[in-house]
């Protein structure tokens, strides 16, 4: 154990990061200096030492906070998938690790988008321990495991890559079933820790919104299904626990990375969504993506995302894949967002009757 940096001074003094909002600050008593111990999820004190990409850290209490050199940090160590950005992994090295997120994630870069100048450099001082010594990981705060619900209409929002509009779509979805009398959830399934898409969410007047740091996951890349599953399923019974009768659950990524992938060919999640959100950026986007979730047995509910903010791109998108796009504007209109509510329930309704 390290005893050089008292209890009080670390906890008052760092910048705790938003991934790490459901840790009990004291519980946070002592630091093991075994840096390379690190598991996914375990708090660490690191001090910053270069600032790159990263010249922000988003905080627990659901701001920003401006990174300087010498600035104590406490981050989760955790894997990153993002191809905008960095794909990194749960290791640290006790000289300089990478900020992977400025959500607060910290680990081992592997790969980076050349629009990127490079990751944050922060330097891991010890893993977080409790009065035990035993180390703090966000896993030990997740929300009690339920039992799935059966009385949620669940439809999953998954896209044809990053920034392709999902977040948009389930948050004005969310906001138009609201205004239309439902009782929304709105949860983040899978991705890296960030209050963005959360806060986002929140936004929206949805009566419950999560995300898998709740379900104790600071990310979910390269985790193994049946935990992420059962993470999932956690949350949706909060969710139905809390009065809802719609939950809206986000896909990260596209449809092609290993863990979304993985859950959308899963008996067990597809047992339970009852709908599909597609979102892409482009008519040949929405093209590609509905041919490989066709091939998986999937048929997209609603097309939406950036292609529909062009109307020849909606023309073509119609024309070459044979779907329906639907605006903004109809997922904000409580009206027509209650006319796809119950299109989607018809139709999962008439998919059972035929099983």
């Amino acid at each position: 154990m390290l005893n050089d940096t008292p209890h009080q001074d670390f906890v008052q003094r760092a910048k705790w990061a938003f991934t790490t909002r459901r840790v009990e600050r004291s519980d946070c008593i002592g630091l093991s200096s075994d840096i390379e111990s690190a598991t996914p999820g375990d708090l660490i004190l690191g001090e910053v030492i270069n600032i790159r990409s990263h010249k922000r850290i988003q905080l627990s209490i659901g701001r920003y906070s401006t990174l300087y050199e010498g600035d104590l940090v406490v981050l989760a160590c955790g894997a990153r998938y993002a191809p905008d950005q960095y794909e990194g992994i749960a290791q640290l090295n006790e000289e300089s690790s990478d900020m992977l997120a400025g959500g607060g994630v910290i680990g081992l870069m592997r790969k980076s988008n050349t629009k990127m100048a490079g990751p944050t450099n922060v330097k891991p001082l010890g893993i977080i321990c409790n009065a035990n010594g035993h180390p703090i990981n966000i896993e030990d705060y997740a929300l009690a495991s339920v039992v799935r619900p059966l009385n949620l209409t669940t439809i999953a929002a998954v896209g044809s890559s990053m920034n392709g509009g999902k977040t948009t779509a389930v948050a004005s979805f969310a906001h138009g079933l609201t205004k239309a009398g439902h009782k929304v959830a709105a949860i983040k399934v899978t991705g890296t820790g960030s209050f963005g898409d959360y806060n986002t969410y929140q936004d929206t007047g949805a009566l419950f919104v999560a995300d898998f740091v709740d379900a104790g996951m600071v990310s979910t890349y390269q985790l193994p299904i049946d935990h992420i599953s059962a993470g999932m399923n956690t949350l949706l019974g909060h969710a139905s626990a809390a009065g809802c009768d719609v939950a809206l659950i986000e896909f990260a990524d596209g449809i092609f990375q290993a863990e979304t992938a993985a859950m959308l060919k899963s008996k067990e999640v597809r047992e339970i969504i009852n709908g599909y959100i597609f979102a892409a950026p482009c008519a040949a986007s929405v093209v590609g993506g509905c041919q490989a979730l066709r091939a998986m047995g999937i048929e997209p509910s609603i097309v939406t995302g950036k292609v529909s903010a062009s109307p020849l791109a909606i023309e073509e998108a119609q024309k070459m894949a044979a779907v329906t796009v639907v605006t903004r504007n109809q997922l904000l209109e409580p009206t027509s967002a209650e006319t796809l509510l119950e299109t989607i329930r018809g139709s999962n309704w008439t998919k059972v009757m035929r099983a």
